[in-house]
């Protein structure tokens, strides 16, 4: 290629002009065969709806030229650079490029350093890139895609094949962004319908935990106060060592949404029992245990229907059969003890038990925070579980505050 001297062949209305078109010189075009009267506008031209630029390199003003017009006649918008410093300044300008053609045998920077530029440069990475070359070899061409070229063209060119082969990339490229835009469509609405189930999913975990709560009218905002606990309380878990790997924003999000059925069970226990304003008798107390497995049971047969596993329903029937757990082993319904109540159930207990002391019931009146403070420290190890008690005293200020924001029942 001889280097260019003229500046760079470019209108600001991207076209050459209409009277620039020459006939094809023998070192870029080669007339095809009974094609001798062939003319620019007799090739095949695109869409006039295709509105797309291309942008040619190459340091002969000769080829830019030829190329260019061309290009041009066939209906395009085309930009053109003498030099790979200059077109990688065209690539980035308005009316970016569709479409490359790029020579590799350039002066200061040949074609593979062009393309390395554009594909390092997040703006450009995308455009599509055909080289032109008179290097007609296997390992040459094999050099080229591997660094990420669309297609390679020989020279001497036909017109009808650069032509052809502009076209067939700029149909690719229509194609992936069209691609692009139906996914991003899909991704838009797959979230669409996946916020709209968990809104679905959340409202009906309410609705059920309030068809509970109905049952016992004292516990007024027991719910939302639990499960913000819960919530806090296992964010600040997730900076232990001991817990971190747990406690991963999906599973803190699962374990907060199933904490309002803690108390499921209940709808089952009879009123007798359950709105009783005195202590309860032995007999009675051992049937108001059955809440934890009749609301587990239930949460059961519901995972068994849907057919499907849904970490929230598992959080949900650990945490409503083993809230009355004790990490001494001394708790109902199975007497676990320690590390095997599962973790969910852990936090459940100490929330529950906080809750319940700093309100007032029909069988006790309210503790105060100093008191319930004293009451929680003295059963760590017994009831609770020891670093989850030593983290809720910790931040003990942040759960008050809760109790306080949501309106303590005394």
């Amino acid at each position: 290629m001889q280097n260019a001297t003229s500046p760079i062949m470019e209108n600001p209305g991207g076209r050459l002009p209409q009277n620039s078109w020459r006939a094809p010189t023998p070192s870029l075009l080669r007339v095809e065969k009974n094609s001798a009267q062939i003319s620019p506008l007799e090739l095949p031209r695109r869409r006039a709806t295709d509105n797309e630029t291309i942008l040619i390199i190459d340091d002969s003003p000769e080829n830019l030229s030829a190329l260019g017009s061309l290009i041009q006649e066939a209906g395009y918008l085309v930009k053109v650079a003498n030099s790979g410093r200059t077109g990688l300044r065209l690539a980035v300008l308005p009316q970016k490029p569709s479409l490359i053609l790029l020579d590799i045998m350039m002066p200061e920077m040949d074609g593979h350093e062009v393309l390395r530029r554009l594909q390092d440069n997040p703006d450009t990475r995308d455009i599509p890139v055909i080289f032109l070359t008179a290097m007609d070899n296997d390992e040459d061409e094999q050099r080229a895609f591997d660094a990420g070229i669309v297609d390679y063209i020989i020279k001497p060119f036909k017109p009808s094949l650069v032509l052809a082969r502009v076209r067939s990339q700029l149909l690719v490229r229509h194609a992936r962004l069209w691609l692009q835009d139906q996914n991003l469509a899909l991704e838009a609405e797959v979230a669409r319908r996946l916020r709209e189930n968990e809104l679905i999913q959340a409202v009906s975990i309410r609705a059920l935990a309030h068809l509970a709560e109905t049952r016992d009218t004292e516990t007024g905002n027991h719910i939302e106060r639990t499960q913000s606990y819960v919530h806090l309380l296992a964010r600040r878990l997730a900076n232990h060592s001991r817990f971190a790997a747990t406690f991963t924003p999906k599973y803190i999000e699962a374990l907060s949404r199933s904490a309002p059925l803690h108390d499921i069970g209940k709808v089952g226990i009879p009123d007798s029992i359950l709105l009783k304003p005195g202590k309860l008798t032995p007999e009675e107390w051992e049937i108001m245990k059955t809440h934890t497995i009749l609301g587990s049971d239930a949460i059961a047969l519901a995972e068994r229907d849907t057919n499907a596993p849904a970490d929230f329903l598992r959080h949900a029937k650990e945490i409503v059969r083993w809230h009355h757990e004790r990490w001494d082993g001394n708790g109902y319904p199975d007497k676990l003890a320690g590390e095997a109540i599962p973790i969910s159930a852990r936090l459940m207990t100490l929330a529950d038990v906080f809750d319940a002391l700093i309100s007032r019931r029909v069988y006790k009146e309210a503790f105060a925070f100093s008191d319930v403070r004293k009451i929680i420290t003295e059963e760590r190890g017994r009831q609770f579980d020891p670093v989850i008690t030593d983290v809720f005293i910790e931040h003990w200020n942040e759960f008050e505050a809760i109790a306080m924001n949501h309106g303590i029942d005394s």
